[in-house]
């Protein structure tokens, strides 16, 4: 084996000591904004390049949001993105699965946003989707003061870095979701039990006449438990 062969399998086997470490670490029970901010911590550690790294979430038209930033150059990056409605991040939310920009004064696909970029002092990037639906997409990014910072390896690094990242998001999302359906059916289940009492009815009726009440009144069921449930004192 030579040297240039040695130096990197020692580097590649380091790289799969820091990812152990990190599916380790993202697999105990964190909140997402310390999986988020793992995440972005681990990119600086293992994609030699990197000088800054960020998520971009956002609700399509209405709300933008950067999490887990290494610098607050992230918070500018983003805001240039979202002020010319162009701009790696946006473009592998919404598109593409990976976006590479050697050097963002070569870069033709997103000029106004380029230009600006390279007035930070940027030059290279690296933007994975980590989700698509009707309304909601994200992005992890990863910026570089050099050109040319990033190759073939560090985009399969990064993409699984990604994955985790989406992983992370999806579970948080559906234990919140969760969370409001038992909020809502603990919700609707005390306006039953007033209406059971108020009325001298069994919970069968009380259900009908909260649902009837909602249908009447075109507002949702929980909506409707509510108001019953302020009734209380009156």
């Amino acid at each position: 084996m030579c040297d240039s062969d040695a130096v990197r399998s020692e580097s590649n086997g380091g790289l799969a000591v820091q990812m152990a470490e990190l599916a380790r670490q993202l697999a105990m029970p964190l909140s997402l904004p310390d999986v988020l901010a793992g995440v972005t911590k681990s990119v600086l550690e293992v994609i030699p390049g990197a000088d800054v790294s960020g998520f971009l979430l956002f609700t399509k038209g209405e709300k933008y949001e950067t999490h887990a930033a290494t610098s607050d150059v992230m918070f500018e990056i983003d805001r240039l993105q979202v002020k010319h409605g162009e701009g790696p991040c946006i473009e592998a939310a919404i598109d593409e699965l990976i976006v590479r920009t050697d050097d963002f004064q070569r870069e033709q696909r997103w000029p106004n946003y380029s230009a600006d970029v390279l007035k930070l002092g940027l030059r290279s990037a690296l933007s994975f989707k980590l989700y698509t639906t009707n309304r909601n997409a994200g992005a992890l990014n990863i910026f570089a003061f050099e050109p040319n910072a990033f190759d073939a390896e560090d985009e399969a690094v990064g993409s699984v870095l990604a994955a985790h990242a989406a992983a992370a998001i999806l579970a948080s999302r559906q234990g919140d979701q969760l969370q409001s359906a038992l909020t809502n059916r603990d919700l609707i289940g005390q306006a039953k039990g007033i209406i059971m009492e108020r009325y001298n009815v069994d919970a069968v009726r009380a259900f009908e006449m909260l649902r009837e009440l909602s249908q009447s009144s075109n507002e949702k069921l929980v909506e409707v438990a509510v108001r019953v449930i302020d009734t209380r004192g009156s």
